[in-house]
């Protein structure tokens, strides 16, 4: 079971990590339509990702889970 404060950590960690991803292609594009269009399929692609690769890291971290 996951405190609460865990689940704040990783909530505000997956946002810090998901705007940065988002900034980054946003500053590589023109912002044309279609462009946009990409930048939001490459974002949900590289998002979904990486939310994978998060997880499953922190399903290894023993901090802030209750003692069950």
């Amino acid at each position: 079971m996951e405190t609460r404060t865990r689940s704040l950590v990783k909530a505000l960690i997956w946002n810090i990590i998901g705007l940065a991803s988002m900034a980054l292609v946003g500053f590589l594009a023109t912002g044309s339509i279609a462009v946009g269009g990409a930048i939001a399929l490459i974002n949900t692609a590289i998002g979904f990702t990486l939310y994978l690769v998060y997880e499953r890291l922190w399903s290894r971290v023993r901090w802030g889970r209750g003692h069950v």
